[in-house]
């Protein structure tokens, strides 16, 4: 809630910083009057009167241009966002009622979308080319972080088909006292996953409640979960669990064994962290006892050397160094930031990118022309210039990415790395009951990594017991629900 609450404080600008935006956004023809309306479509989950979507995306432009009033549509079925769904009705994909409003009488003029779902509007024709009217207009896109235009540029095989004004990614953070302590250096950008738990080996120490972990996939404690970093640790490999159609497994493979191996391997050597043992946390503690105010954190507890962290969790480590004389039992330390580690077989790969305000122009645009009047400006450098200190976001224009209250720390960690490719998340937004064919896979990693199964036994069976799921979701694909949906990369 607090990320929230920041997110809109930050938004608020002076009169004299607007100065530039009007200038910006005000039509070339400025005794252009005439009332216009511009739609804006998503599948993002914003409603109409969505005052978050408006404070981000588009309050300053509705101010600059008084003769716009910008509509929001909600792609989203919002019958199952109250209530228990009904098990003979299947709710409506996101992306496919977006599709109808996109051919429809009254279509919008642009559409806010996930990245993964552009290449479907891409191969279907619904969405404008932009590169003619960047060039056109001689709208510069050299600026703009190479992983966000190069990965836009990847599902439009080379061509742009959107712009994003913001992106949020990962690095490991790291500190510096538990390296110095050990004798270690320091990590580097661009380690080898394999480089990368020899590090921790040498950091990791201790037995029970005193040891030391040499890395974490998450600041948090995971609880053990191993689920979560195998697709961290899986995803630039491109490993699949499904055929292209999403009616195979494809799991029983050297390649997945291998992954999985290795994720028992720094399991077992207890390279990372496993779950807290509850009843030795100090919930009450007596007047010799020292006090842990982050006990369920892993990197500032100083239970681990490296950790991946997001972007917007910078916030919360900068908080902590300032506050520390105020914190009971909290030691401050030095840290700084690499990128995630990549494998040798994508060396500038594993960068979790995930582009914010993804936007496109509607091939069927009602008023082309404005809506790419718009785009020019969230994507522009006011927008950019205004936007760089006010988001847990990073703006995608490097001119003005800088690090949090002028720290200096290697801020190039969150932007060197390439976007990852989600290629099964088609397969899941059309049959979102894979997830439960996902889950079993998870079990049997839990069994691997309490020792009751082997790696390939495990596999083999994840593989035999997901293609009869997958066929018997097929037959039945309104049978009774099944697992939860587990943790998915965001």
């Amino acid at each position: 809630m607090n990320k929230w609450i920041k997110r809109t404080a930050a938004l608020s600008v002076s009169v004299g910083m607007m100065t530039p935006v009007l200038a910006a956004c005000t039509s070339p023809n400025t005794s252009d009057n005439t009332e216009r309306t511009l739609r804006i479509a998503t599948t993002m989950g914003y409603s109409a009167n969505d005052e978050y979507f408006r404070q981000r995306f588009t309050e300053l432009y509705e101010f600059a241009n008084p003769n716009v009033k910008i509509e929001i549509i909600s792609a989203m079925d919002d019958r199952y966002m109250y209530g228990r769904p009904d098990p003979n009705e299947k709710p409506q994909d996101p992306l496919e009622k977006l599709k109808e409003l996109m051919q429809g009488d009254n279509p919008p003029d642009i559409v806010m979308t996930q990245y993964e779902q552009l290449p479907d509007l891409i191969s279907n024709n619904l969405l404008t080319q932009l590169d003619p009217l960047i060039t056109k207009d001689k709208f510069d896109i050299s600026d703009i972080v190479p992983a966000v235009i190069e990965g836009i540029k990847k599902v439009g095989e080379g061509k742009i088909y959107a712009l994003a004004p913001t992106f949020n990614s990962s690095a490991v953070i790291y500190n510096k006292r538990l390296f110095d302590e050990a004798g270690v250096q320091y990590p580097t950008d661009k380690m080898t996953w394999e480089q990368t738990f020899d590090l921790a080996r040498r950091l990791a120490k201790g037995e029970g409640e005193n040891r030391k972990y040499g890395f974490s996939f998450s600041t948090y404690n995971m609880g053990g979960d191993m689920s979560y970093a195998t697709q961290l640790y899986t995803a630039p490999l491109r490993l699949r669990m499904f055929d292209d159609n999403g009616e195979k497994m494809t799991v029983d493979s050297d390649q997945w064994e291998n992954a999985w191996k290795t994720m028992l391997q720094i399991h077992t050597e207890k390279l990372v962290p496993g779950p807290l043992d509850m009843s030795k946390m100090n919930g009450s503690i007596g007047p010799n006892e020292n006090y842990n105010p982050f006990q369920h954190d892993d990197f500032l507890s100083g239970r681990v050397a490296m950790a991946i962290i997001n972007y917007g969790e910078l916030d919360r480590i900068i908080d902590v160094m300032k506050n520390a004389d105020r914190i009971q039992g909290f030691s401050p330390f030095e840290w700084d930031v690499v990128t995630l580690p990549v494998h040798p077989e994508a060396p500038d790969t594993g960068g979790f990118i995930g582009m914010d305000g993804i936007m496109s122009i509607n091939a069927k645009a009602q008023d082309p022309e404005e809506a790419w009047k718009f785009l020019k400006f969230i994507n522009g450098e006011d927008w950019a210039r205004l936007k760089a200190g006010s988001s847990h976001n990073i703006v995608s224009r490097q001119k003005y990415i800088k690090t949090k209250d002028g720290l200096d720390y290697n801020q190039q960690a969150f932007t060197s790395l390439m976007p990852v490719p989600f290629e099964d998340t088609k397969l899941y937004l059309k049959n979102p009951r894979l997830y439960e064919v996902q889950s079993i896979g998870y079990q049997k990693l839990q069994q691997v990594m309490e020792g009751k199964l082997q790696v390939r036994e495990a596999l083999k069976q994840w593989q035999t017991e997901g293609d009869a799921m997958i066929q018997k979701l097929k037959e039945n694909p309104n049978g009774e629900p099944g697992m939860p949906e587990p943790r998915t990369l965001g």
